[in-house]
């Protein structure tokens, strides 16, 4: 290949991957201290080995670790996943991609604990690199599991992921079908010895996107714990006259709305930069003072930064323009 092509096909995978990620999004502002990270309005390649090696970006394995509290992170690099361990089994938000179960196993055995005690299924929505994994999670669990989701995410994991309105190709974002065990709607609870979440629906990034949160009890104080659903606009997802969700806008300022109100000491989201992980994790040292993930600026950053990103799109639509 000569090396001008070579040179140029390099620059569209290293393009493809920033906007995708979020982290080259036009104008979007610089990550805070915090580490975090927005993700609206992010370009999707319509390549689909990009977009593949993207995703396949998101999978290395990493060790789990315990955030804080009885919440440990038991995802991969890049997709998230939680375990919430109580006296009466386990709450897992999120099973990442269906060949992530594996090594989510692994991670909940090395922490000794056993997915066979894990009681219910949460998810912050129902995308692949989510939910993916849901089916076999149950399955591992002996069936004990609850899967526990919005009306209209369970709609979309009963189709496994085939109703989608998200502009990735369908082959990618489709997953083994699961039915739900148990339908939430906003401001609905799971309870699970001693831990109480509840269901805040959020919608936007899919129809049934919901964020949980929980009071968590460390030492002599209770934090708000907030697990967020996300907000990300995938490009070249419309906000106006979208025929796959006309009132995606109206949901969107809805979830915003709703997002800026809630009380927030420590958030968690479905992918690692999106809450600075492994800049957190660096500095989760034993004695080293605050907990890293305790962040409510990096909260109010996060959702700030993501609102103006739709406003500005939604702008640039109504005037007819590019974003």
């Amino acid at each position: 290949m000569p090396p001008s092509l070579a040179r140029r096909d390099a620059w569209r995978y290293v393009a493809a991957f920033l906007l995708l990620t979020g982290l080259g999004v036009w104008a979007q502002p610089r990550p805070p201290a915090s580490g975090t990270t927005n993700r609206a309005n992010v370009v999707v390649s319509k390549d689909k080995a990009a977009a593949t090696r993207l995703f396949d970006s998101w999978k290395p394995a990493m060790p789990p670790r315990r955030l804080i509290g009885n919440i440990y992170y038991v995802g991969m690099k890049g997709v998230s996943s939680f375990l919430i361990t109580t006296s009466e089994g386990h709450i897992l938000i999120d099973t990442c991609f269906t060949d992530s179960v594996s090594q989510i196993r692994r991670n909940i055995q090395q922490l000794g604990f056993r997915e066979s005690d894990i009681k219910v299924l949460l998810s912050s929505h129902a995308h692949a690199d989510h939910v993916g994994g849901h089916l076999e999670m149950k399955l591992c669990s002996g069936n004990n599991a609850q899967i526990v989701a919005s009306a209209a995410d369970g709609r979309l994991m009963k189709s496994g992921g085939a109703e989608d309105f998200s502009p990735f190709p369908k082959e990618l974002m489709s997953y083994p079908p699961v039915m739900l065990d148990r339908v939430v709607k906003d401001g609905d609870t799971v309870t699970l010895g001693g831990v109480t979440l509840t269901a805040h629906l959020t919608p936007g990034h899919t129809k049934g996107a919901t964020t949980w949160t929980m009071p968590l009890k460390e030492g002599d104080r209770t934090y708000h714990v907030v697990f967020f659903s996300s907000t990300t606009i995938v490009a070249p997802t419309r906000l106006v006259n979208n025929p796959d969700y006309p009132e995606i806008a109206e949901d969107y300022a809805a979830t915003f709305k709703k997002l800026k109100a809630l009380p927030c000491d420590v958030f968690f989201a479905p992918h690692a930069e999106q809450f600075g992980l492994a800049s957190k994790l660096e500095r989760l040292e034993p004695g080293a003072g605050v907990n890293p993930f305790i962040d409510p600026a990096g909260w109010q950053r996060l959702i700030s930064d993501a609102e103006s990103a739709y406003q500005r799109q939604l702008t640039a639509e109504k005037e007819n323009r590019q974003p």
